[in-house]
């Protein structure tokens, strides 16, 4: 389960027919994550006539969870062409929203789609895109002789130790990519042993 997504926030603007439409794409892991950067721009923009979104959580190609909003635009016009440039970049784990400020020209239904469809293709054409690797999280017991050792595995293996915990044995508590885990028990060997895995 492979999949794009963003490696950082990015921002777009695109004028038509002397409407604005200023477009933000962020990482996002959850749908409250989504509605905290909705909210936010709201804050941000609250004189804008449209706040436009959409998002998808996981694999854009197996999606877990995907929604979007058009906000007052005509249904169909907004959220879904939105949406619609995400899953056909097959980009996951993301949001982009689509602030409008409306110049006083109508566009029409086909004018509005092609507008919100193009104020994401301008944030997708400005994104970072990474390969969105699943993690997981395991606790490792060693000894205090073992534990510089088990520190040097996970680290070289691309893991992150998130914390460590002292009593008769080092307990860490370690973030590392999933499809690593096998590899890592047989890494530390007799050094450490994996207790648990917990997504």
């Amino acid at each position: 389960m492979t999949y794009q997504t963003l490696a950082k926030p990015v921002t777009a603007r695109l004028g038509i027919k002397k409407s604005e439409f200023i477009t933000y794409a962020y990482p996002v892991h959850s749908r409250e994550q989504a509605m905290f950067h909705v909210e936010q721009l709201r804050e941000k923009y609250p004189d804008a006539r449209h706040h436009c979104w959409a998002y998808i959580i996981g694999d854009p190609d197996n999606t877990t969870s995907a929604g979007f909003d058009d906000d007052g635009e005509p249904g169909g016009t907004a959220g879904r062409p939105i949406l619609n440039v995400l899953q056909h970049k097959s980009i996951g784990n993301v949001i982009v929203i689509v602030v409008r400020y409306f110049g006083g020209i109508k566009l029409g239904a086909g004018g509005l789609t092609r507008a919100y469809a193009g104020s994401a293709q301008a944030a997708v054409d400005q994104m970072t895109l990474t390969d969105y690797v699943p993690m997981t999280q395991v606790a490792i017991e060693a000894d205090f002789a073992n534990e510089s050792q088990v520190r040097y595995v996970v680290e070289a293996m691309g893991g992150s130790i998130d914390e460590v915990g002292y009593s008769k044995l080092v307990t860490l508590n370690v973030t590392l990519p999933q499809a690593d885990v096998e590899t890592l028990k047989e890494r530390l060997g007799m050094d450490g042993r994996v207790l648990d895995e917990n997504d």
